[in-house]
């Protein structure tokens, strides 16, 4: 029996050949959710629910007070390098793949809580991709709504250690672009964190 947990999940699937169900065309579904998700208004958006239940759920999200959904497009691509005015061969612009140190979900969680400051970021997740965007959800959390202290499962996030998570680098995505997903060979600069190691971890 397929429960609507399984259908949901079904249509979030980016691997459209993969598994075919005659009652889902996931391209189309995908397709009209990018234009919806292109023409709204604003790049940082208060949503009543998730988009993604079931993804938001295992990150931490629970449908009551005190915990909200953020929208944030973000751009794609290495972002803005001005390219010299003094003359050079192509190869010694400068110009291309030159990345940010912070991944595009780091950034989509830095500006959901930029705009929202009395709530911190839980976690976050990707739903949809286009040419020129990228499209997250952000878990953002209320500390000093009753329901979250009162909750015993949520309420460490009330401390004051957990303050300003998104720009310190504490949610999973931002762990994971500090390289501290990653234990043993290969990654001992990664700890106590990059700037200890004078950026060596990448």
């Amino acid at each position: 029996m397929t429960t609507a947990t399984q259908y949901i999940k079904k249509s979030f699937q980016k691997s459209i050949g993969k598994t075919k169900d005659e009652n889902y065309n996931y391209k189309k579904i995908y397709t009209n959710r990018l234009i919806d998700f292109r023409h709204k208004e604003g790049s940082i958006i208060m949503l009543d629910k998730p988009t993604n239940p079931i993804r938001a759920r295992e990150l931490g999200y629970k449908a009551k007070q005190g915990f909200n959904i953020v929208f944030v497009k973000v751009r794609k691509g290495s972002g803005l390098v001005r390219r010299p005015n003094a003359g050079r061969r192509p190869k010694r612009m400068g110009v291309n793949k030159i990345t940010r140190r912070i991944s595009i979900q780091r950034m989509a969680e830095q500006k959901a809580s930029a705009k929202y400051s009395n709530l911190e970021a839980l976690n976050s997740y990707l739903i949809g991709e286009d040419g020129q965007k990228k499209y997250y959800e952000v878990i953002m959390v209320d500390p000093n709504h009753p329901a979250v202290v009162n909750d015993l499962k949520i309420n460490w996030i009330v401390s004051e250690k957990h303050k300003g998570r998104a720009e310190r680098g504490k949610t999973s995505a931002s762990k994971k672009n500090r390289g501290l997903s990653n234990k043993g060979f290969g990654s001992e600069k990664a700890r106590p964190s990059n700037r200890a190691n004078k950026r060596k971890t990448k």
